[in-house]
């Protein structure tokens, strides 16, 4: 794949920019409230990471959202249209959504295996894809008005882009159930005393910065010794995660053909709290 060069690439719902010399920025744009992940940001999330990858003045880089929040998530209304191809197909339907589920989970997994460093910097809410994005990250660190939550169970889906697989291994098991089987958030502090986050700060102006600073200690070092550290750290998950992101796009295949999914769907229409009835 030719990468297109730094000052031709136009995004909908991203943008790189180059604070400082060695580290490339990715903005998360939206262009939905709260920077939901939409159509164009599954496109489009590849294409930047392999830009980044392919930029040899980048060493290491930074995520952020733009504006007051880090991210709701799955853009729900943009993709429910394609949950319907799934919705009332018991044999084809966990076929469906895996296959669908692919290049969602590889834009993620494209951030987790780049050789050159991530760092997140979270402000507000990072909700869903949000926490799944983050923990696909290296480091993350958070201002003070940071919320972390897992709300796919909230909408009767088990999370499987790479969230409540790899969040285990870096919060922990307890934690990361809780996180899970709840949907209840962390807040930053709660969020840092789990290790979620490395630190947090006063403000989304102050993470920001120590994000940068961070991204920038790291791409001081040398590129052969960071990626060859990410390709060790990242070796003994990537089985693990793998398989795991399979098994829960083909367990969400099977759950969106029952009424407890169809109630989350509605009730998210409908602004409502779902009734769900386990069947």
């Amino acid at each position: 794949m030719t990468t297109p060069a730094r000052d031709t690439l136009r995004f909908e719902s991203l943008r790189i920019d180059h604070p400082i010399d060695g580290v490339a920025e990715l903005v998360l744009i939206g262009p939905g409230k709260g920077n939901t992940m939409g159509p164009a940001f599954w496109r489009e999330l590849p294409l930047a990471i392999a830009s980044i990858e392919a930029d040899d003045a980048v060493r290491a880089f930074v995520v952020r959202g733009e504006g007051a929040h880090f991210s709701f998530g799955l853009d729900l209304n943009a993709m429910v249209p394609a949950f319907t191809q799934v919705i009332g197909s018991p044999a084809l339907g966990p076929m469906r959504l895996e296959a669908m589920a692919e290049p969602l989970q590889a834009a993620f997994d494209a951030i987790f295996r780049c050789a050159k460093p991530s760092v997140a910097a979270v402000s507000g809410w990072c909700i869903g894809g949000g926490v799944e994005l983050v923990c696909a990250c290296d480091l993350r660190v958070a201002s003070a008005d940071a919320r972390f939550a897992l709300r796919e169970v909230k909408v009767g889906m088990v999370a499987d882009l790479g969230g409540i697989q790899r969040l285990p291994h870096i919060v922990g098991e307890g934690v990361a159930r809780e996180m899970a089987l709840t949907g209840d958030p962390l807040d930053a502090q709660q969020a840092l005393a789990a290790r979620l986050v490395n630190a947090v700060h006063p403000d989304p102006q102050a993470a920001i910065e120590a994000a940068r600073g961070l991204a920038a200690r790291i791409a001081a070092n040398s590129p052969l010794v960071l990626a060859g550290i990410k390709q060790v750290m990242n070796a003994r998950l990537h089985a693990e995660v793998d398989a795991a992101m399979r098994a829960a796009a083909r367990l969400n295949g099977s759950l969106f053909q029952s009424d407890d999914f169809r109630e989350a769907i509605d009730a998210f229409r409908d602004k409502r709290e779902p009734v769900f009835r386990g069947r």
